[in-house]
């Protein structure tokens, strides 16, 4: 494929009119331009993705420390890995 194929789909003007028209959200928008973690960020507290839409986060208080998981199975590997590692 040309090098012209591939700048259509990152023209950000052409983000911005999908935007304004309300056929992508903001989240694709910023997934779409790239999006790069900074201090405030927050990861899955088992395979250190991070999570963008926090409040569908899964939270778990662990010996008065609170995790956050982006999926139950990530949740659930977390407490397997914590058991393993007791014995």
């Amino acid at each position: 494929m040309t090098e012209e194929y591939y700048d259509d789909f990152s023209d950000k003007e052409t983000t911005e009119d999908l935007v304004e028209d309300g056929e992508i959200s903001p989240e694709e928008a910023g997934f779409m331009e790239g999006f790069e973690g900074d201090e405030k960020s927050v990861s899955c507290a088992f395979c250190k993705k991070i999570i963008i839409d926090t409040d569908a986060a899964i939270e778990k208080e662990i010996e008065n420390e609170i995790y956050l998981f982006c999926s139950e199975s990530c949740l659930e590997h977390f407490e397997k890995q914590r058991e393993e590692d007791e014995f």
